[in-house]
């Protein structure tokens, strides 16, 4: 269930007469509990609590009270025995009146009438595998008015069929706005009356909804007429002429509007009975947008994006500096002035901008600091020096820039309201003045600098179509304006882009030399934002996913752009970019602020921790700017390490724990099974076996005859000419990387980031390694000790790409680049024995797999000391002594790597 779902569930439940006997396993349901697993419970199978209740393992202790008892109740299922035995997260207490709850990690409490449990679901949603922040716990109207929506939405497209085309989908989202404001309106006093649109639409339609369309085009069309005009309202009903004129272009254009049933009108006033007054501009549009989108719906509700995650974005790129600027001001006057001036020339464009969630969180923020200017100052705020004119964007989605134009509206008169009062804000808002510029379109195809010009003074008052709003820019501005670019663009991998998106990227990259072939998505954002540097922007940040930074793309992207004089100025590291979305769902991302060479402070974020620091390098470190590229052979003298060998069979020759014993019993010589490694066989021991036959005349045995019919066959339906040749030869794997009898150091070729080494393991002679693993065949052990090291796990950490939070290994990038000093023959013979220390180790607790073995929480304390005098083996071969950290490691290792490739560059 998602986040809408559970909202309405739960305050169905609140609305209905309180059964104390059926209650705990409606709650439940209503968190998406399956009927099965409720009934389970109801039967006291599953069911632990020793308080009278009912206690779900890993969940909720939930009891019904007596009346007046709750507090009481919640006490006693706190000091159960089974609430810690059970792991429960929660535990709930009520009478049918009132409501006791507790989150167990936390010690956060509820309380709260019954009736309103529908207004604190978000406070139990972790129940339902769902993530969730501290806006959505205090402030329920944003999921409610989604829900609504969402099914008057749908609804509307049920009983106007013509309205589902693509081309009137756009109308209808522009209605959809129009209502939104609507109910915005009524309830902060916008329209004269309290909840004016609601009544009237509730008054003046019928209530098979026949006649609502027609109230609804009435009202619009009054909202687009200037009485100011003479006679411009001729001719509109009463009922209709007490309706203020909006403008600002949300009312201009005639859409027309859908018919309405008896069920599509009950949904519309089921809307407007909501309390719009406390709607969070910063985070509805994000919900609301889902409405919109088919393919987003069943998501509804799920794609808020944390206030605290944006401003990792916004504060860096530039509020920072304001508040600084702030600070050094103190009380002087002329430095406050300075600074406000300064906020009416600053620009933010998102060109991703979604449903403005950038754009409205900066608004609010600047505003938070312009009133703290003129609190300063000792002055009242009449109006404020930053417009809405001054915020950009670009969406895909019509709906999506609609209702961020929309947000920015809403979030401007709640800050009129703080920081004005509410009969000024009011004064303020009619006729709408223009909103942000936001324009719907690819933002990889259009022209930036159409969207938000280069840097002109700002004019000295601010204009709508009606002419002046009176909204100035403060004395005339005429200094230079700054403009930040900022947001979350889509990351799609190179290998899940469309036709469509590789064909944006390379029309984004036309006028460089670089390969968009293995770029992500998002690096045509960092392309534009840099190119758009030569045309006045101050800087830009972006949220990306990490293997921006990370692997080929630091050289096929970040190469040209510090070659056209951009550098890295804060950067927050790898981390789950947290929404409210279920079973922690997300994704692993990196923030990357960029600008023209400054000498700005340089910071790196890592979770709670900032470091100043000289220079960032693309890898996201502080090191110098080396870049990294992939290697045909080791830089270093160290055996080579290649692909195990892809099979390219179907399946046909690789067997299972049982297909080995039915080989067995058809007589397959043993010498043709070998055992058979890949990812999880290195790793978690799994075992499998494969055919490995080199030559034709072994192809005798029936058993085996059918498995190579099958591989030839599947070779011979293949579209790639070259799978059609191995045809010719399907008993053997597709691609040979080893004769078959020599011992392998393999290597998974992707390690959890939680491990701290690489997880490689020395096989035994004959084995063979699948294309799903490296390996150095027929190596001597003391390059198992190289692997295995933590210099080696924190050069792969820094320049091989990951799979989400796994280091994703590479021989050519990560093993050839690897720099490794000329080692003696002592070296190596002590290289050699750590080796065989961590291998005597790993033995000394068969059957523990690999896996076991090296989980960070359970890694036995004589197989860390065995690496643990490896690494200082290794290490003082390196530098003499241990190094103190991972950055004294990576600085070494750069300044190696830079140094024995320059070599190899001018000895060639």
């Amino acid at each position: 269930m998602n986040a809408v779902e559970i909202e309405e569930a739960i305050s169905q439940l609140a609305a209905e007469p309180f059964d104390a006997a059926e209650f705990p396993f409606a709650f439940l349901t209503a968190f998406g509990n399956k009927e099965a697993t409720v009934n389970r419970l109801r039967a006291g199978n599953t069911n632990n609590s020793d308080a009278g209740g009912v206690l779900q393992r890993n969940n909720i202790h939930l009891a019904v009270a007596e009346p007046g008892q709750t507090v009481e109740k919640l006490a006693e299922l706190r000091a159960s025995p089974q609430t810690a035995r059970q792991k429960a997260k929660f535990i709930l207490a009520t009478d049918g009146a009132q409501v006791e709850a507790e989150e167990i990690s936390s010690g956060a409490v509820l309380s709260c009438a019954f009736t309103e449990l529908g207004n604190n679901f978000g406070f139990f949603l972790p129940l339902a595998g769902i993530s969730t922040v501290a806006e959505i716990k205090n402030n329920p109207i944003d999921i409610k008015a989604t829900g609504r929506l969402n099914r008057l939405y749908v609804q509307i497209l049920k009983d106007n069929v013509d309205w589902q085309a693509p081309t009137k989908r756009g109308d209808l989202n522009r209605f959809m706005a129009r209502l939104i404001f609507c109910f915005f309106a009524e309830d902060t006093g916008i329209f004269n009356g309290d909840g004016l649109f609601t009544a009237t639409v509730q008054q003046m339609s019928d209530a098979d909804g026949g006649n609502t369309r027609d109230v609804l085009l009435e009202l619009f069309r009054a909202m687009n007429l200037d009485p100011r005009k003479p006679g411009t309202r001729t001719g509109i009903r009463p009922w209709a002429d007490v309706f203020p004129y909006v403008n600002g272009g949300l009312f201009t254009d005639d859409i027309g509007c859908p018919t309405f049933t008896r069920t599509s009108r009950a949904y519309l006033l089921r809307a407007g009975e909501l309390d719009w007054r406390t709607i969070n501009p910063d985070i509805f549009g994000s919900m609301i947008q889902a409405v919109a989108d088919d393919d987003e719906r069943g998501e509804l509700g799920m794609h808020y994006t944390s206030v605290p995650n944006i401003r990792k974005v916004l504060d860096p790129l530039f509020l920072d500096d304001l508040r600084e600027q702030l600070e050094k001001a103190g009380t002087n006057k002329r430095m406050l002035f300075n600074l406000r001036q300064r906020l009416s020339r600053i620009r933010v464009f998102d060109p991703a901008c979604g449903s403005g969630n950038f754009l409205v969180i900066a608004y609010i923020r600047m505003r938070d600091i312009e009133d703290e200017i003129m609190r300063r100052r000792g002055e009242a705020l009449e109006r404020s020096a930053i417009s809405l004119t001054q915020f950009f964007g670009i969406e895909i989605k019509s709906f999506a820039a609609e209702i961020a134009r929309l947000s920015l509206l809403i979030a401007e008169f709640q800050c009129d309201v703080r920081f004005i009062g509410q009969t000024e804000a009011r004064a303020l808002v009619l006729p709408l003045h223009a909103t942000g510029k936001v324009v719907t379109g690819n933002a990889l195809r259009l022209d930036w600098e159409e969207v938000c010009p280069p840097g002109t003074p700002a004019p000295t008052e601010e204009e709508d179509l009606g002419g002046p709003t009176g909204r100035l820019n403060l004395d005339g501005v005429s200094e230079a304006l700054e403009t930040y670019i900022c947001g979350n663009p889509p990351y799609r991998g190179s290998q899940y882009q469309t036709r469509e998106q590789k064909a944006d990227l390379r029309g984004a990259f036309a006028a460089s030399k670089a390969s968009t072939a293995s770029l992500d998505y998002v690096a045509g954002w960092f392309w534009k934002a840099a190119l758009s540097f030569e045309s006045g922007t101050n800087a830009a940040a972006f949220v990306s996913t990490n293997s921006i930074s990370q692997g080929r793309q630091v050289s096929g992207l970040w190469q040209y752009l510090f070659d056209m004089g951009v550098e890295i100025f804060f950067a927050h590291t790898s981390f789950k970019w947290a929404n409210l979305a279920t079973h922690n769902a997300g994704v692993t991302v990196a923030i990357i602020g960029f600008s023209k060479k400054t000498v700005r402070r340089k910071k790196i974020y890592e979770g709670e921790s900032i470091k100043l620091v000289e220079n960032i390098s693309p890898y996201l470190m502080a090191t110098r700017t080396v870049f990294v590229s992939a290697a045909t052979k080791p830089i270093s003298s160290v055996p080579e390490m290649s692909f195990g060998s892809m099979a390219n069979d179907g399946g046909n020759l690789i067997l299972s724990l049982t297909e080995r014993g039915d080989a067995a019993e058809q007589h397959v010589p043993s010498k043709f099974i070998r055992r058979f490694f890949g990812a999880k066989e290195i790793a978690q021991d799994d075992v499998r076996y494969c055919l490995w036959l080199q030559s034709r005349e072994v192809v005798y045995n029936e058993w085996i005859r059918k498995r190579v019919d099958a591989v030839r066959r599947l070779r011979e339906d293949s579209e790639r000419a070259t799978t059609k040749e191995l045809a010719l030869q399907p008993y053997r794997f597709g691609e040979v990387r080893q004769e078959g009898n020599e011992t392998a150091i393999a290597m998974p070729k992707t390690t959890s980031v939680n491990r701290q080494y690489m997880t490689a393991r020395l096989l035994p002679r004959g084995s063979i390694v699948s294309d799903n693993a490296f390996a150095i065949f027929s190596g001597e052990l003391w390059s198992l000790a190289l692997v295995v090291s933590k210099l080696h796990i924190t050069w792969i950490a820094t320049v091989c790409g990951k799979l989400k939070t796994d280091y994703r290994y590479s021989n050519t990038l990560g093993w050839n680049t690897f720099p490794v000093p000329k080692l003696t023959e002592t070296d190596k013979a002590n290289l050699t024995r750590c080796a065989e220390d961590i291998l005597l180790a790993r033995e000394a607790h068969f059957p523990a797999t690999i896996a076991e073995l090296y989980d960070p929480e359970k890694m036995p304390a004589d197989l860390r000391a065995a690496h643990d005098r490896n690494d200082e083996t290794l290490e003082r071969i390196y530098i003499g002594r241990r190094f103190r950290n991972d950055t004294e490691r990576l600085e070494k290792l750069f300044d190696m790597y830079t140094k024995m490739t320059a070599k190899k560059e001018k000895a060639s």
